[in-house]
């Protein structure tokens, strides 16, 4: 394969405009069919013709390997002989894996609840800014949403970066830091003790999703009536009392909604692990140990195992918040 940057930029032009444009005539052919049929079945038939497209992407995409990586999971390495439950015996035997369902616990306690708070923290006082300065205080913490989990975790990688050779100047600001006030260098990722490490790679998640729960958020908060706040002054509430007892009741849909789709992310972690850790000192979550079982130990048995467990975690939260959905539709 040629690696010239021009043949790849065209190749990928050509990508995007035979996906757009087939998809595009794909739907103006199924759309003229349909119009071709009596005005009572092409009623009936047209919702099928431009829905069924993307049901059979879904199971073609989705729903098959689903099924074929649950069936996987009662295989061997192989994928070839039946092996029961061995698979998620041998994973919850072992102490590493407990470890790692631990972490993944840790970062769902953790990132979404933060997040949602930072977000509506930044929230409520940029509202309190003139125009231009809230836009500018916005644009500022929604912009590390920009930027890739690989992204976010090479530029966090200088920060938490430490040299141990005598006289070597750190450029980690964490070590730049604690040496400058006369403390050793310290493998800031290779702590364990009471999950430090783990807590400096779960600052990244919730860097990186402030943002997304400030602009909801704030939005929520603009759409409360004005009237209910000002009853509320009149009554004689302070400005918390406003806020946690007016204002919160009525965003809470949108604060659950954020919470939710926040802890969907996070169980599926695995960009900023693999990047600043590859799951060393304990720092494991799910989606590193399916990689480590199927690339680096050649196990697809227990790799599919470790996907369907992820699956059944996140299944229910899913469900809970399409019907989050639903509720706010209804309201």
């Amino acid at each position: 394969m040629s690696d010239d940057p021009y043949l790849k930029i065209l190749n990928g032009l050509i990508a995007i405009v035979l996906g757009v444009g087939g998809t595009a005539a794909l739907f103006w052919v199924l759309n003229f069919l349909s119009g071709l049929l009596p005005g009572k079945w092409e009623r009936r038939v047209k919702p099928y013709v431009f829905i069924g497209p993307a049901i059979v992407v879904v199971a073609v995409f989705l729903v098959y390997p689903a099924l074929m990586t649950v069936i996987y999971s009662f295989a061997d390495d192989n994928s070839i002989n039946w092996v029961g439950f061995d698979n998620y015996t041998a994973l919850f035997r072992d102490d590493e894996f407990i470890g790692t369902l631990v972490n993944n616990l840790l970062w769902i306690l953790i990132v979404p609840a933060a997040s949602v708070i930072v977000g509506l923290l930044v929230a409520v006082l940029a509202d309190q800014l003139k125009a231009f300065p809230e836009r500018v205080a916005k644009s500022v913490i929604f912009m590390p949403m920009a930027i890739s989990f690989v992204g976010a975790s090479t530029i966090w990688g200088f920060v938490y970066a430490t040299r141990f050779a005598q006289g070597d100047k750190q450029i980690g600001l964490l070590s730049a830091i604690s040496t400058s006030l006369g403390f050793e260098p310290v493998a800031w990722l290779r702590i364990s003790d009471y999950n430090l490490n783990d807590l400096l790679l779960i600052v990244i998640m919730i860097w990186l999703q402030a943002g997304f729960a400030m602009v909801l958020l704030s939005s929520a908060i603009k759409g409360v009536p004005e009237d209910t706040v000002e009853a509320a002054r009149i009554d004689g509430a302070s400005e918390i009392q406003i806020f946690f007892k007016v204002v919160v009741p009525q965003i809470w849909p949108t604060v659950i909604v954020v919470f939710v789709t926040i802890l969907i992310l996070v169980m599926k972690v695995f960009d900023i692990v693999y990047v600043m850790t590859g799951g060393r000192s304990g720092t494991s979550v799910l989606a590193n140990t399916f990689v480590l079982e199927l690339f680096e130990f050649g196990d697809a048995g227990r790799a599919a195992a470790v996907v369907v467990v992820l699956m059944i975690a996140v299944i229910p939260v899913m469900v809970y918040q399409m019907r989050q959905f639903k509720k706010q539709e209804a309201r």
